[in-house]
């Protein structure tokens, strides 16, 4: 087994029991329809994140390439994962009980959250540089514009209640997640 490999397995743990605990919380949705009203915009960030916690798996597999691994960049990348873990987890909280549903949580919860997701992007560049400056560079210019308009609008969205913006918000990150997605990463190796 190699580094990478080793690595991959702990991490793979910590993504995997955060896609368990969306998929958990979904399945309660659906098993108690009528326990806790569900909101579109909170459904839309559970897709957002199970595509952000598979899709990590696939990216991460350009860190193979790494000719040395440090301490360093082994802790990174599992704070990296505790990171998407926690996100998961903030999505759906033990239980609702202070909250009228899934749309007033997620209003009360929403800096945390964005907010945390604002470090993730910051963490995603990091990441993107120690995979190599040439692999940096092949994303083009797309790639830190992007990031940083997302992370302009998730700072925006940890101070504002207005619905209009964070419905319109999650609509255009998972579209241009997916989008960036299918036309950046579809091949690996």
């Amino acid at each position: 087994m190699g580094v990478f490999e080793y690595v991959s397995v702990l991490t793979s743990i910590v993504i995997g029991l955060g896609i368990a605990h969306l998929l958990k919380g979904v399945a309660s949705l659906v098993q108690h329809p009528g326990r806790a009203k569900a909101y579109w915009v909170h459904l839309l960030w559970v897709t957002f994140m199970f595509f952000q916690a598979v899709f990590f798996w696939w990216w991460e597999f350009a860190l193979q390439s790494l000719d040395q691994w440090t301490f360093d960049i082994y802790l990174f990348v599992l704070f990296y994962a505790f990171v998407i873990y926690l996100l998961c987890a903030l999505l759906f909280p033990q239980d609702l009980d202070d909250y009228s549903g899934y749309e007033d949580y997620f209003m009360a919860r929403r800096a945390w959250f964005l907010g945390l997701l604002a470090v993730y992007f910051l963490l995603d560049f990091w990441d993107t540089w120690i995979k190599g400056a040439d692999y940096f560079a092949s994303l083009g210019l797309e790639y830190p514009i992007s990031q940083a308009i997302i992370i302009v609008c998730l700072l925006v969205g940890t101070v504002t209640a207005n619905r209009r913006f964070h419905g319109a918000f999650v609509v255009l990150m998972l579209v241009y997640q997916v989008s960036r997605a299918l036309r950046t990463y579809d091949t690996i190796g």
